[in-house]
């Protein structure tokens, strides 16, 4: 699968325009996936020299993207006729969800097994279980 994956407050916490601590387990979940055949989109809102810095920050810890905010290495949406703001990827990665950022073993075990989230969330098989369920999980 080609996947986007933003990076504040979902690589690592949000501390636009500084880079913030590791979300646990992010960058050693990407690098299994990236193992498994998956390939990966930077999609954020960093640009210039904050992009350079997040995206070199990633591959110190192994992470390599197959594009960076655009769907394929070299789009140029001067040169396309019907370019779009709008990613060609199978799935996204991104704080700002429905429902927030699942744990990254969650979201490893999402893409691995090819399972829905709300599958997981029924079963209570995400890192956060132990809570009691919502009258809407029922």
């Amino acid at each position: 699968m080609i996947i986007a994956v933003d990076f504040d407050g979902t690589i690592v916490r949000d501390r636009y325009p500084e880079i913030g601590k590791e979300i646990p387990f992010a960058t050693s979940t990407l690098k299994m996936l990236m193992q498994e055949g998956h390939q990966f989109v930077l999609w954020t809102v960093r640009r210039g020299h904050t992009l350079e810095e997040a995206v070199e920050w990633c591959r110190e810890r192994g992470v390599e993207f197959y594009a960076v905010n655009q769907s394929f290495p070299g789009e140029d949406q001067e040169e396309s006729g019907s370019y779009s703001r709008k990613l060609k990827v199978d799935i996204f990665i991104d704080d700002r969800n429905v429902g927030g950022l699942p744990d990254w073993g969650t979201i490893y075990q999402i893409i691995h097994e090819r399972r829905p989230y709300e599958d997981i969330l029924l079963n209570g098989e995400v890192g956060y279980s132990s809570r009691k369920r919502k009258w809407w999980q029922f």
